[in-house]
C-alpha cells in the first residue's frame, strides 16, 4: 500500500500537468494582447481624430466624409458593394493563381538552366516596370472590356515578378553543406530539387505570396477604373466618385481593404499548414 509521502510527487506532477497548459494559454493570450492592443488603440485614435478634424474645421463631405457617415453608408450600401467586392475578388484570385503558376514554372526553369535566366530576367524586369495604367487599356482591347480575363491578366503581370524573383532566390540559395551531402549520396537532380531546393524555397515563396496578395487586389481594382462590368468594385468606386458620392466610394474602399486583409490572413493560415517546421513560425508561437 502506498504511503502518503509516496503520493506527494505523483500529486505534484498531476497538478503541474493540469496547471501548465492553462498558464501557457494565459501567457500566450497576454502576449497577443500586448502585440495587437497598440495597433487597435492607434486605429481608434486615428478615427477619433478624423471625426474631430472634420467637425472642427468644417470640412465638406465631398472632400472628406466623417467616419460615422462612412460607417452608416457602409451598412446601407452593403447589399450592393459586397457582391461587387466578391466579383473583384474573383478577378484578383484568378490573376493571383495565374501569375504565381507562371512565376514558379519560370523560376524552376531559370534555376536549372542559366541560359533561360539570362534571357528571362531582363524581360521580367521590363514587364514589372510597366505601370497598370498602361496595361489596362491594352488588356481590355485584347480580351474585351467586360471580360474578367482582362483584369486577371493585369493581376497576373503584377504578381508574376515578385513570385519569380523570390522563388529563384529560394531555389538557388541553398546550403552548400546540404547540397554536398546530397551529392555524396549520389542524389539525382530530381531528388535535390524536391528534397532540398523546394523546401528551402518555401519561406521565400510564401513571402512573395503575402506581398502579391495585396498587390493583386490593388491591381484588380485599378484595372477596373478603365472600364469593366457594372458588378465590379472598381467601376462602382469610379462611378460614385464621379457623382461626388464620396461616402459610398469610401464604403467600397473599406470592402477592398477587408478583402486584402482576408486574403493575407488566409495565406498566413495556409503557410502554417504547409511549413509548421519553419523557425519564423515557431518563434511567433513562443
Amino acid at each position: 500500500m502506498s504511503q502518503p509521502a509516496d503520493l506527494i510527487p505523483a500529486l505534484e506532477e498531476e497538478l503541474e500537468a493540469e496547471l501548465l497548459p492553462e498558464a501557457g494559454q494565459a501567457l500566450r493570450t497576454g502576449q497577443r494582447l500586448r502585440r495587437y492592443l497598440p495597433a487597435i488603440l492607434l486605429f481608434l485614435l486615428a478615427l477619433g481624430a478624423w471625426e474631430m478634424a472634420v467637425n472642427v474645421f468644417h470640412i465638406e463631405g465631398f472632400l472628406l466624409p466623417k467616419p460615422t457617415v462612412i460607417a452608416s453608408t457602409f451598412v446601407r450600401e452593403l447589399p450592393v458593394i459586397l457582391p461587387a467586392g466578391l466579383f473583384t475578388m474573383r478577378e484578383a484570385l484568378g490573376g493571383f493563381v495565374l501569375g504565381c503558376v507562371l512565376g514558379i514554372l519560370i523560376a524552376l526553369a531559370t534555376s536549372r538552366w542559366s541560359i533561360i535566366s539570362d534571357g528571362a530576367m531582363p524581360f521580367a524586369i521590363a514587364v514589372n516596370s510597366t505601370p497598370i495604367v498602361a496595361l489596362a487599356p491594352i488588356m481590355n482591347n485584347w480580351f474585351g472590356i467586360t471580360n474578367p480575363l482582362a483584369k486577371m491578366s493585369i493581376v497576373a503581370v503584377i504578381v508574376f515578378f515578385p513570385v519569380l524573383i523570390n522563388t529563384v532566390r529560394g531555389l538557388t540559395q541553398v546550403n552548400d553543406g546540404a547540397l554536398e551531402l546530397m551529392r555524396s549520396y549520389a542524389a539525382g537532380e530530381g531528388a535535390v530539387l524536391f528534397d532540398l531546393r523546394i523546401p528551402n524555397a518555401l519561406p521565400f515563396l510564401f513571402s512573395a505570396f503575402k506581398v502579391s496578395s495585396t498587390l493583386s487586389v490593388i491591381a484588380a481594382i485599378v484595372s477596373e477604373y478603365f472600364g469593366g462590368s457594372r458588378d465590379a468594385l472598381g467601376v462602382y468606386i469610379s462611378q460614385q466618385a464621379a457623382l461626388f458620392h464620396f461616402a459610398e466610394a469610401w464604403a467600397a474602399i473599406i470592402v477592398a481593404c477587408l478583402m486584402g486583409v482576408a486574403f493575407y490572413l488566409a495565406l498566413l493560415v495556409f503557410e502554417r499548414l504547409v511549413m509548421p517546421w519553419h523557425v519564423s513560425l515557431r518563434a511567433a508561437e513562443e
